[in-house]
């Protein structure tokens, strides 16, 4: 296989293609999502991630929020060869799309979160 060819493949294991040359990674790490509902009232909900970009997170919630809704997520991020310490990272975005789960599993919202640029990332606390 030439190197023409196999530029424009994704090269990491568990990527999918995203939009505009961006790579989705889909992860399954334990997520902390905080925000407003769509009744108006504060909620914190334990979800997964089902995956991440530089730009977007998509994942699943009970909670019902609605297109434009600002979250919060804390994500754990563990310890791997590379990383020597487990991190937490704190992203924020607007829920740019929502979808109703029609097959009945745990969850019974997917939502797509466009992430603002900022971000935190922390040592993870250990208890």
């Amino acid at each position: 296989m030439s190197i023409t060819k196999s530029a424009h493949k994704s090269l990491i294991q568990g990527t999918t293609r995203a939009t505009e040359g961006e790579q989705q990674f889909k992860l399954s790490l334990p997520a902390l999502v905080k925000g407003i509902n769509a009744h108006g009232k504060k909620f914190e909900e334990k979800t997964k991630l089902h995956s991440i970009s530089s730009q977007k997170a998509i994942f699943w919630l009970d909670s019902k929020v609605t297109i434009g809704s600002l979250l919060d997520i804390s994500l754990d991020i563990p310890k791997t060869l590379i990383l020597e310490t487990p991190l937490k990272l704190q992203i924020s975005g607007k829920v740019n799309f929502v979808q109703k789960n029609k097959q009945n599993k745990n969850k019974t919202q997917l939502i797509s979160l466009h992430l603002h640029k900022r971000f935190q990332i922390h040592p993870s606390v250990s208890s």
